[in-house]
């Protein structure tokens, strides 16, 4: 049972956290919500800096670019840089260059996922090329169309490997709930008959990926997010030490409910991330 904090502390706390020698953060609804700050994110973020503890931004979103999110940071005056952040697109062409280095890739996905493969060394393969590719690789695309998901199970038929970048089935926006790459990637499975390799959250792959951007072991990173059925989960595939925030997807009433759905125990849990910074030990908090 997670033992009750009152006071300043952790709302709960399931055990004492080894001393973090980075921290890796989820993003939307830990550090914002949309277009909007999660109060105290930008402090937080400044005074682990100036503590000496790395902070690292880890998505499942690879529609963008690092460059991208960390320019939407900074927009809500969260410093970032562009090495700071780890996306499932970056994870997928890292896992896709060992699968098959310099291998073709055709590819259901926007621009952070056409860029992270380029940049890996990943040919990409257009609808009408000739030949069958040796992965398809697919993460969101807000331009969907028969069409490509036609050439994509061609090519699974054909022999290609299949990587997910993420398995969310529904994508948070300011209008709403959208179909996220999970669904997208439901009909590739359903027609090819083939399940993805899945690269982001709660897969340990991202995760892994960002430990070794990081250079650290698992017991020395903590997770914090507000996800159970993801962040959470993924800290406990990885072997990390993980905190649950209630500054997005859960709140005080229902966080207990939905961890046991996804059959997690997060090792503390924060009402929000002036509690955070609080469990921090006090040499590495900053003045």
């Amino acid at each position: 049972m997670i033992e009750e904090r009152p006071g300043d502390g952790p709302l709960a706390q399931h055990r004492e956290l080894p001393e973090p020698k980075a921290l890796l953060f989820d993003l939307d609804g830990t550090l914002y919500r949309g277009g909007e700050r999660v109060p105290g994110a930008d402090g937080l973020i400044r005074r682990l800096a100036a503590a000496g503890i790395p902070c690292w931004f880890v998505t499942n979103n690879s529609s963008r670019t690092p460059e991208d999110v960390a320019a939407h940071l900074r927009k809500m005056e969260i410093p970032a840089e562009p090495g700071q952040v780890i996306t499932s697109a970056l994870a997928a062409a890292d896992y896709a260059s060992r699968l098959r280095p310099g291998g073709r890739a055709f590819v259901i996905g926007e621009a952070g996922l056409n860029q992270a493969l380029t940049e890996s060394g990943i040919r990409i393969v257009d609808e009408g090329d000739e030949g069958p590719a040796d992965m398809v690789v697919q993460g969101i695309d807000r331009k969907f169309s028969y069409e490509k998901l036609a050439a994509a199970v061609r090519h699974m038929l054909e022999g290609a490997a299949y990587l997910l970048t993420n398995p969310d089935r529904l994508l948070p926006t300011d209008g709403g709930l959208m179909p996220g790459a999970g669904s997208l990637g439901a009909s590739l499975s359903a027609a090819s008959g083939k399940e993805p390799v899945v690269i982001g959250k709660p897969s340990a792959i991202l995760m892994d990926f960002a430990l070794k951007r990081a250079g650290v072991e698992p017991i020395e990173a903590w997770v914090v997010g507000d996800n159970p059925f993801t962040d959470i989960a993924a800290a406990v595939n990885a072997g990390c030490p993980s905190v649950l925030t209630l500054t997005g997807l859960c709140s005080a009433d229902d966080w207990e409910d939905k961890c046991r759905a996804a059959g997690v125990r997060p090792d503390a849990v924060c009402a929000g991330l002036e509690q955070l910074e609080r469990m921090l030990p006090t040499s590495k908090r900053s003045e």
